[in-house]
């Protein structure tokens, strides 16, 4: 569910929302920096990050479309970076879970809601980006599936979740400058909209693809599936610390 073995073809053939938001993240994170590190020789940089940026003080004044830009809008490295690969890791099982529309849907709206908490919370010329947000609401869809849906996920996928989803919490107030309203309102909205999104959907393994092909599929097959050893969802909590400590370390050494 959440150990990624395709090659890049088949990621972006079988998760296109998910390589589209990525492509997204890296595009407008390195349009932004590259117009900012050429002295404005890559135009429109400046423009894109002044009028998408979480602005308090402008949504206050009727800018509202800044409740949705900054969750495709990053300035650092580690911070794309992070968000990109969370995405990449617990985004796909999601995007086929729950289909294209319905996992765009719940992305966006999570992402809106986590960001007028923040307009709601915090002071009137506070400012943010990034998506964060929008990735603890994903978060959220599987924080339901794992109280409410245990159907919907295994028992070794709800341990690598629910550690992550700790750490993410505990690095959340942790950090400076994190926007804490966006993460938790985030994960809030993710696990309240859940059972509208989740209601029909099956588990990951039962594939989109082949059931899209007219393939007849026995709903109790989940009982048969394979569960992750306990061996590898320690190799996959052991990576994501050390993706951390390479983010953090990043994150000083580089100059943006």
């Amino acid at each position: 569910m959440f150990i990624r073995n395709e090659t890049f073809y088949s990621f972006r053939k079988n998760y296109p929302i998910i390589t589209t938001l990525v492509f997204i993240h890296l595009v407008l994170f390195l349009w932004i920096n590259l117009s900012r590190w050429s002295g404005g020789l890559v135009p429109f940089g400046s423009f894109l990050l002044e009028a998408g940026i979480g602005n308090n003080n402008a949504v206050a004044h009727g800018q509202y479309w800044r409740l949705l830009t900054p969750i495709f809008l990053h300035i650092g490295a580690a911070h794309v970076l992070f968000n990109s690969f969370s995405l990449i890791l617990f985004g796909p099982a999601l995007e086929r879970m729950l289909g294209k529309v319905k996992f765009i849907i719940i992305y966006a709206g999570t992402g809106v809601l986590a960001n007028i908490a923040t307009f709601l919370l915090t002071g009137p010329y506070y400012t943010h980006l990034g998506a964060s947000g929008a990735i603890f609401g994903l978060f959220g869809v599987y924080l339901y599936m794992i109280v409410f849906r245990k159907d919907l996920i295994d028992a070794a996928n709800a341990q690598i979740i629910t550690v992550i989803l700790i750490l993410g919490v505990v690095m959340t107030f942790l950090n400076p400058g994190i926007n804490i309203s966006a993460h938790i309102f985030g994960l809030i909205s993710g696990a309240l909209l859940a059972p509208l999104f989740v209601k029909n959907a099956v588990p990951f393994h039962i594939t989109a693809p082949a059931r899209d092909r007219g393939v007849s599929f026995d709903p109790n097959r989940w009982k048969k599936r394979r569960y992750l050893s306990s061996q590898r969802v320690l190799r996959l909590i052991g990576w994501a610390f050390l993706l951390l400590v390479i983010i953090g370390i990043l994150s000083r050494l580089l100059p943006f």
